[in-house]
């Protein structure tokens, strides 16, 4: 079957969603991936590569008044929030032919085919997935809410069709980096779909969703060349906070908040790393000079992997202070800004085949499981 991709991405994700598009080359074969370019740097470069299945969008053609309006008052990263829900009805409104379009993040990477999601969305109109958070990571959900904007299926009805516009309405009207009133960027408006809007499905494959928030909960093994998560295809990874360093030669594959196992950095990360690799030399040919989305830290130091572990055990210490404190007042209370988004340090790094990565438990503590950390 045929599959309509959509996502969106600026110069600095150029790297990431070039990855993306190898992916579904790889895993879907028959597919057609609409970019929205947020900057004319990213449709210049991508113009000028002439990929197969990629359709390009810019600015010029999509912006109207309303986001116009918009985006006076928001960020760049508020921004592509903001356009999330404008995209696919752009899509649905302007391109005939389309029976359901996927919203993708620009930083998701297939291992397989999303044959799965297909089967469950028989008798839907809107598929939505869940952050399943592990148990380290409940307390994110207070700001960022139940669901994940990564990955979204809308079909071309009328269905689908009422909940884009109310969605993009609500974006239009308030889109911001910060938590209030309920409110956290364009994810939190998600929380009471399945009750707002008919015919929307939790999505529940397992293969969809796998993210650093919740990787602690399953079990990543391989078979042949497909990679699996608790015995099933992994279909997708949300590469959440992963970071092109020191020039462009190494690899920050989470913050130090998140923990990863070497089975993971294996059969997960290193396919992505080799991928973005890929994608650097491809731009390159056109750009020589491209170094947008790349940081130029380098987190090669015992003293900053010390600094790291340090601050983590300082976070925990602190988010247990709050619970107790707030048992001992007898209420729940909120978590504020600063405590949803992770902390930045420089975490360890190990090497794996040669690559160096950071962010990953060290060999010592290969095989510990932890509150459910399967993929050791």
């Amino acid at each position: 079957m045929h599959y309509d991709f959509c996502t969106l991405f600026d110069r600095n994700y150029l790297f990431k969603g070039l990855a993306l598009h190898e992916s579904l080359q790889r895993h879907v074969g028959d597919f057609t991936l609409w970019i929205l370019c947020m900057d004319d740097i990213v449709y210049e470069v991508l113009e000028k590569m002439r990929l197969p299945e990629i359709k390009l969008i810019s600015l010029a053609q999509f912006e109207d008044e309303d986001l116009l309006r918009a985006k006076a008052t928001r960020t760049q990263v508020e921004y592509c929030w903001t356009c999330t829900p404008s995209l696919p009805l752009y899509l649905l409104n302007h391109v005939t032919g389309i029976e359901a379009i996927t919203y993708l993040d620009a930083d998701l990477y297939f291992f397989s085919e999303p044959a799965g999601v297909n089967r469950e969305m028989v008798a839907g109109s809107i598929g939505i997935v869940e952050h399943r958070l592990s148990k380290a990571y409940e307390y994110f959900a207070e700001n960022v809410g139940i669901y994940n904007v990564a990955f979204m299926v809308f079909k071309n009805d009328h269905y689908a069709r009422e909940c884009l516009a109310w969605w993009r309405d609500r974006c239009n009207e308030w889109c911001y980096f910060r938590h209030e009133d309920g409110k956290y960027g364009d994810q939190r408006y998600l929380d009471d779909w399945p009750e707002r809007f008919a015919r929307v499905v939790v999505l529940r494959d397992v293969g969809t969703g796998l993210a650093p928030w919740n990787l602690r909960s399953h079990r990543i093994t391989m078979r042949g060349e497909r990679v699996f998560v608790d015995g099933q295809p992994l279909i997708f990874y949300h590469f959440h906070m992963f970071s092109i360093v020191g020039n462009g030669e190494q690899f920050r594959l989470v913050d130090s908040f998140y923990r990863l196992g070497g089975r993971s950095v294996r059969l997960v990360y290193r396919p992505y790393v080799a991928s973005v690799k890929r994608a650097m030399t491809q731009v390159r040919r056109i750009a020589p000079d491209y170094a947008h989305g790349i940081g130029i830290e380098r987190l090669d130091t015992r003293f900053m992997r010390l600094v790291a572990w340090a601050r983590g055990r300082v976070d925990r210490t602190g988010r247990r202070m709050k619970q107790l404190v707030r048992a001992a007042l007898g209420r729940s209370g909120n978590l504020s800004t600063s405590e949803a988004v992770v902390p930045s340090a420089a975490p360890p790094k190990v090497s794996v085949g040669g690559v160096e990565f950071h962010g990953v438990d060290s060999p010592g503590t290969e095989g510990r499981q932890t509150e459910g950390q399967a993929d050791e």
